[in-house]
């Protein structure tokens, strides 16, 4: 049975689209693969593993066959790319394999039944819906994302914390090292919730939407979340636990700032980051009277000093950080200028937007 017939294009686009969550090896099998649903002339692929479930459509699917089947989704990928841009593609159906015909090419792929498939229930009810464009999202995503904790045992760090209260929806980041927040306002009013996406979601997120004011919409349930872009409908479970209170780790009444050029502030980190320790990655901050000197050295005894001229009049400081903390934020929030709060070389660090109390960077120092 000719299941469909294709640009290849048309295919590829959206197959792409799901399989970014799909792993290569898996305890089950059909999960490597992605399920293609034909119905008329709509063609559905729909790839999960489990926590996260991500389905799109293929446009434009001729053939006269409707039906379903699960095909491992990286060879389907791999053999798409392979072809040539434009080329016309049959997906044939018989009882063991799918066909992929393109020209003199064929492909002979092993196949699983459809209704073996896992889906997710999309949990229906009690939940809170609202829009926000693509851009605005990603952005709030990039703000913060960098600041999530990777593999820690403290399960519920590993993933970003999104909070809607009011007229606001937040994001929060924290490692237990550093700490990221950034929010917006949205054309809804809600009461608090608040409910931690993993991590892969995030990443999946960032990597699927568009720099784009077209519209995206979030939907939180109680156990899970959901967001429809474009062709494409994300629907994730969220983790269970108690995220830390982000109000409390923000520090407040800092006496000493100064305001200086993201970009002059980047350039001379990355010249440090140069001859920083591999391990610890430490650099010195120290601030006097209308200077700032960055200081790294490594166990070879090389060192590099940076010094920019900054409007600062505070007390005299001499703090360690990770450098790789101070790029992460530098590199993932774009303006012209931010602000850099102290108290003393002891405590926290804060790191904003002039003028802005949508974004909040908190990062502690450390000993060098």
């Amino acid at each position: 049975m000719v299941l469909t017939k294709i640009q290849r294009d048309k295919l590829l686009a959206p197959l792409q689209s799901v399989s970014g969550i799909v792993e290569r090896r898996h305890t089950l099998p059909i999960l490597s693969n992605v399920l293609l649903e034909k119905k008329g002339e709509r063609l559905t692929l729909l790839a999960t593993d489990i926590e996260i479930q991500v389905t799109t459509v293929a446009e434009g699917a001729g053939g006269e066959g409707d039906g379903a089947v699960t095909v491992g989704a990286r060879k389907l990928q791999d053999i798409l790319r392979s072809l040539p841009e434009g080329a016309e593609v049959s997906l044939v159906l018989d009882e063991k394999r799918l066909q992929i015909c393109s020209g003199r090419s064929r492909f002979s792929l092993q196949i699983l039944p459809a209704n073996d498939f896992p889906r997710m229930t999309v949990t229906e009810g009690e939940t809170k819906q609202f829009k926000i464009s693509q851009r605005a999202f990603r952005q709030l995503l990039a703000k913060t994302q960098y600041a999530m904790a990777t593999q820690d045992v403290r399960y519920y760090l590993n993933g970003l914390m999104l909070l809607v209260e009011r007229r606001e929806l937040s994001t929060v980041a924290t490692d237990g090292h550093r700490l990221a927040y950034a929010s917006v306002e949205i054309d809804a009013d809600f009461p608090r919730q608040e409910m931690i996406i993993p991590r892969k979601t995030v990443l999946e997120l960032n990597r699927l939407l568009m720099d784009s004011d077209d519209p995206l919409t979030i939907t939180l349930a109680s156990n899970q979340v959901r967001f429809s872009f474009s062709a494409v409908v994300l629907v994730s479970k969220v983790i269970d636990g108690k995220f830390p209170d982000y109000e409390r780790v923000v520090p407040v009444g800092l006496q000493n700032h100064f305001t200086v050029a993201r970009p002059v502030l980047l350039q001379a980190m990355n010249r440090a980051a140069i001859l920083t320790n591999e391990k610890f990655r430490g650099v010195r901050i120290v601030l006097g009277d209308g200077s700032l000197k960055l200081i790294a050295a490594n166990a070879e005894q090389e060192e590099a000093q940076e010094e920019l001229e900054v409007e600062y009049t505070g007390d005299a400081i001499d703090v360690g950080f990770n450098i790789g903390y101070l790029l992460d934020v530098l590199n993932n929030v774009h303006v012209d200028e931010i602000q850099w709060s102290f108290n003393d070389a002891n405590s926290s660090s804060l790191i904003t937007i002039p003028n802005n109390d949508r974004f909040k960077y908190v990062v502690m120092p450390m000993r060098i």
